[in-house]
């Protein structure tokens, strides 16, 4: 929660100093340009391409930075032309008054590039602690492993031929014979001789020949 409140409070001064910046920052391009031969819609619309291209640029490296994927160089040389003529046309507009006048009509596009940045920076930061959130985080059913169920154990032919011959030695029936149990495993049968004559045999009555 005081994660989400902090991002939420950052992101509220970062919209507000960038607003205050745009409003300055499109004042001074607006009457640099009204004051060299632009006029009427035309003036007030320039101001808007100059700020509009460095939101563009940022919106496009963002995208590319949330999908990781290779950062356009067109939209790199986008945001590095945008940043010059918004900077250039405010010190163009505080020239009249000197080097400190420049530098104080300057400082709202300084300002205006960086809220963009910081609030790429936030949105950035934000996608990329989304994405790397454990997903047994997210659902609380998987954080409780489930007993495994033991695998089961490969038998080899000999130990198939004393489980199925013990089996049957208490079996309402008589025992399996020799050679029932040769032919089922595969397995020559005087070898299921040696094998089941480990096992207690039954009443002779019930052995079968």
């Amino acid at each position: 929660m005081a994660d989400r409140l902090t991002r939420m409070t950052t992101a509220l001064a970062v919209l507000t100093v960038a607003a205050v910046a745009a409003v300055i920052s499109y004042q001074h391009a607006y009457e640099l340009v009204s004051s060299h031969g632009e006029a009427g819609l035309t003036a007030r619309l320039v101001p808007f391409t100059v700020d509009g291209l460095i939101w563009a640029a940022s919106m496009v490296l963002l995208d590319a930075s949330r999908r990781r994927h290779p950062v356009p160089t067109l939209a790199k040389w986008s945001l590095g032309l945008g940043i010059m003529a918004t900077v250039g046309a405010n010190v163009a507009h505080g020239m009249n008054h000197g080097t400190i006048g420049a530098v104080v009509s300057a400082w709202p596009a300084v300002a205006l590039v960086a809220a963009f940045e910081l609030l790429m920076l936030l949105t950035r930061n934000a996608a990329a602690s989304a994405t790397d959130q454990p997903a047994e985080m997210s659902d609380p059913t998987t954080s409780v492993p489930a007993e495994a169920e033991p695998l089961p154990v490969a038998q080899t032919p000999e130990e198939a031929i004393l489980i199925d011959y013990t089996a049957s030695l208490n079996g309402p029936g008589r025992p399996m014979s020799q050679r029932f149990l040769a032919i089922k495993h595969g397995v020559d049968r005087r070898k299921v001789k040696q094998i089941i004559a480990t096992v207690a045999q039954p009443d002779p009555e019930r052995t079968t020949r």
